[in-house]
C-alpha cells in the first residue's frame, strides 16, 4: 500500500524521461566511518542543506509533517532516532512527545553534541547515545514505541541487523521508521553533475546515484518484509527552486553523493572546483531561460509494524 503525504504531485513525463537517461545503475558506497571522519565532524554540511531546504522547499508539507503523519504519535511515546544528526527533525517533533522521551543515537559526536544543544532546556525528557545502527546492544528488548531511521540507513553497514535489532527493541504494536529516496530523487542535479562531469573530464568511477540507492523506496520493502508482518509506504514529494544560483551551489557542495568527493579515489580539489563551476553555468542558464532552476526530491517512509 502506498500513499503520499500532501496533494502536490511534482512527477512529469519529462522527469521520468530525465531520470532514464541520466540516473547511473551504479550507486556510491559511503561507510558509516567515512561520513564521520569525513562529512560529519561538525553538523555545518548537514546545517546548510537543512536551512536550503525549508528555504526553497514549494510543499507546505515539511519533512517533520510527513513523519507526523508516518509516526501517529499520541504525545507520550518512547522513541528511538537512529542517526538523529543535529536534532533538527527531532526538535519539530518535540511538541508531539511533550510528555515522552525522546533518545537519539548517532555515530557521530559532533552531531550528538548538535543535538545537546539544539534540545537543550527542554522539558521532554532526552538521551544521547554513541553508537551504530546496527548495534543497539546498549537498549533492552521492548524498550521504545517508536523507532526511526530518517536518511541513514544507506550508511549502516549490516542492513539486516539493523532491521532485526529495530525489531527487537520495538514494542508490541509500535512503529518502526525508514526514510529515504526514490532512485529517480533530484534527478535535475544529477542532470547538471554529470554533465559537468564529462564537460571536466572527471573520471568515469564518480559517476555514480547516490549511496541512499542501497535502500530506496524501490527496493525498501523487499529488504524490510522478512522482518515486520506490514510494511507500507507514505509518499512525500518537494521541489526546492531556486532563483539565483548561490543558494543552489551552497546546497549542491553539501549535497556530498552528488559532489564526486564521496567513495573511494574521491576527486580531487581541482576537479571539484572545475565540477562547481560547469554546475554554476548550467544552473544560471536555466534561470535565465526559466526563471528557477529546480530539484524535485521524491521520497517517503517506509512505515513497518
Amino acid at each position: 500500500m502506498t500513499t503520499v503525504t500532501g496533494a502536490q504531485d511534482f512527477r512529469t513525463p519529462g522527469l521520468a524521461r530525465l531520470a532514464r537517461r541520466v540516473i547511473p545503475t551504479k550507486h556510491a558506497v559511503l561507510t558509516a566511518e567515512d561520513a564521520c571522519s569525513a562529512y560529519f565532524t561538525d553538523a555545518e554540511a548537514l546545517e546548510v542543506k537543512q536551512r536550503v531546504h525549508d528555504r526553497y522547499r514549494t510543499n507546505p508539507k515539511a519533512l517533520h509533517d510527513h513523519l507526523l503523519e508516518a509516526l501517529a504519535l499520541r504525545g507520550t511515546e518512547e522513541l528511538l532516532d537512529l542517526g538523529c544528526g543535529n536534532a533538527f527533525v527531532l526538535e519539530r517533533l518535540r511538541p508531539h512527545l511533550a510528555a515522552g522521551h525522546i533518545t537519539g543515537l548517532d555515530i557521530a559526536p559532533a552531531m550528538l553534541e548538535a543535538a545537546r544543544r539544539r534540545m537543550a532546556g527542554v522539558a521532554t525528557p532526552c538521551d544521547w547515545v554513541e553508537g551504530s545502527a546496527d548495534s543497539l546492544q546498549a537498549f533492552t528488548d521492548d524498550d521504545f514505541d517508536r523507532v526511526m531511521c530518517v536518511y541513514t540507513a544507506h550508511y549502516v553497514a549490516d542492513l539486516t541487523t539493523l532491521f532485526a535489532e529495530a525489531r527487537r527493541v520495538l514494542r508490541p504494536g509500535g512503529r518502526f521508521l525508514l526514510t529515504t529516496d526514490q532512485p529517480d530523487s533530484m534527478v535535475e542535479m544529477y542532470d547538471v553533475h554529470l554533465r559537468a562531469l564529462r564537460a571536466a573530464g572527471g573520471p568515469a568511477h564518480l559517476a555514480k546515484a547516490s549511496p541512499k540507492a542501497r535502500i530506496s523506496l524501490a527496493n525498501g520493502r523487499r529488504l524490510l518484509a522478512p522482518h515486520f508482518d506490514r510494511v507500507r509506504v507514505l509518499e512525500w514529494q518537494d521541489q526546492l527552486q531556486f532563483a539565483s544560483v548561490d543558494p543552489f551551489m551552497d546546497f549542491y557542495r553539501a549535497s556530498y553523493h552528488c559532489s564526486a568527493s564521496a567513495g573511494p579515489a574521491a576527486a580531487l580539489p581541482a576537479l571539484l572546483d572545475a565540477l562547481e563551476s560547469h554546475v554554476a553555468a548550467a544552473v544560471r542558464q536555466v534561470i535565465g531561460e526559466r526563471g528557477y532552476f529546480a530539484v524535485t526530491k521524491f521520497s517517503g517512509t517506509l512505515i513497518c509494524s
